[in-house]
């Protein structure tokens, strides 16, 4: 799950990580007050699950509250389009106002968890500003790594080599060893995915300050701390996530045309497979699990075919605790509650398989029956060459 700058900050701050002064605003109106309350020139940031902020025009200096009410009016009730979102953008209901900080020293601190060492591991490096994919394949020697073993956490000596090795010294030592411990703490008390600081800033008087903050948190985390399930932002989101999340559907959008249902995800990866294999790409993982019900089953075919790029359907059912009867039934409850007009191929194998082809025969739904994985590959492919 992902979170705004603004909501990331208001974490950093409550472990101890210096941020600048400024709040949220939702109106033009409320902008301009909190300029005003901190006065001098402040910086409009857009508020979206994006970044390129800055180079589409997401991030904007005010010299004045008027100058700020003017950008925050142009900003809110429009759509951002960077490099991190689709060519539709994303909304932008809320903006950031804060001061503006003079930083002639920009550096890089982010938390992610290291999947070969099992483990959280610190990376910091003085390319701040830059995107750290772009420092890793440019300069990976400008990148400098600690891991955080899980049993003993993060130790004060890690926090001084990562200050030595970006430049730190003398009294910005120390706020640079809390800065990072706060943040290896948030990461181990929140489940979170990822922690990013980029930049933190090293002010004209040498004061260390997080300009930038970003917060991802590990979903299977997240009912541990249901608190934080409110900081979510569904605007944020594609409408079809979160119609999948409301029902606890596995579903993961992708490029292609071929809308995918299958229960089991070693089924589901091997269905996308032979899709690519055929010539075909997938248009989404979708995994309805293999204790599905009639209602589970009749809203992710609805949630298949509601994607636009959908323009074929292979259905790939294993009968087991899911009986081929009831995924059969949910398909065609699904079916009749939208206009299907798009080729629709179903592979059944499994408990109750006959009863569940009977369901589909009777149902008069225009359906491609297929006897074997390929076979349904095979018809998927050949239903969209042939419309």
């Amino acid at each position: 799950m992902k979170i705004h700058e603004y909501q990331a900050k208001t974490l950093l701050a409550q472990y101890r990580v210096p941020v600048p002064p400024g709040r949220v605003a939702g109106t033009p109106q409320e902008a301009a007050e909190v300029a005003r309350e901190v006065g001098g020139r402040v910086v409009i940031k857009a508020q979206v699950h994006a970044g390129g902020r800055g180079k589409a025009g997401g991030i904007r200096l005010a010299d004045s509250p008027e100058e700020a009410e003017k950008i925050a009016g142009e900003m809110l009730g429009s759509r951002l389009v960077t490099h991190q979102t689709s060519a539709e953008g994303a909304p932008v209901n809320k903006v950031l106002v804060e001061k503006a900080v003079q930083a002639p020293k920009e550096l890089y601190l982010g938390i992610v968890i290291d999947g070969s060492a099992q483990m959280p591991v610190v990376m910091a490096s003085e390319a701040g500003g830059m995107e750290i994919e772009e420092v890793a394949a440019t300069t990976p020697e400008k990148i400098i790594k600690e891991y955080v073993d899980p049993v003993i956490g993060f130790q004060p000596f890690q926090g001084r080599r990562l200050a030595s090795g970006i430049g730190l010294e003398g009294k910005q030592v120390r706020p640079a060893v809390a800065i990072i411990s706060g943040l290896c703490k948030l990461m181990q008390e929140k489940g979170c995915s990822l922690v990013e600081i980029n930049p933190l800033v090293v002010t004209e008087d040498g004061e260390l300050l997080a300009l930038d903050a970003k917060v991802n948190f590990d979903d299977e985390a997240l009912f541990r701390h249901p608190e934080l399930q409110e900081l979510r932002d569904d605007s944020q989101e594609d409408p079809l996530d979160v119609k999948a999340r409301e029902y606890d559907i596995n579903y993961i959008k992708l490029d292609g045309d071929v809308g995918c249902m299958v229960n089991g995800a070693g089924l589901a990866m091997a269905t996308m497979d032979i899709i690519k294999i055929m010539g075909a790409s997938p248009a989404n993982f979708l995994d309805v699990g293999g204790g599905a019900n009639e209602e589970k089953i009749s809203q992710a075919f609805k949630l298949l075919v509601s994607d636009p790029k959908v323009k074929r359907v292979l259905v790939n059912i294993f009968g087991g605790i899911l009986r081929c009867d009831v995924a059969a039934r949910g398909i065609v409850a699904g079916a009749r509650e939208v206009a299907v007009d798009i080729p629709v191929v179903v592979r059944m194998r499994g408990t109750n398989v006959d009863e569940g082809w009977k369901i589909l025969e009777e149902s008069g739904l225009d359906i491609s029956f297929a006897s074997n994985l390929k076979d349904a590959a095979e018809k998927v492919v050949a239903a969209r060459q042939a419309s």
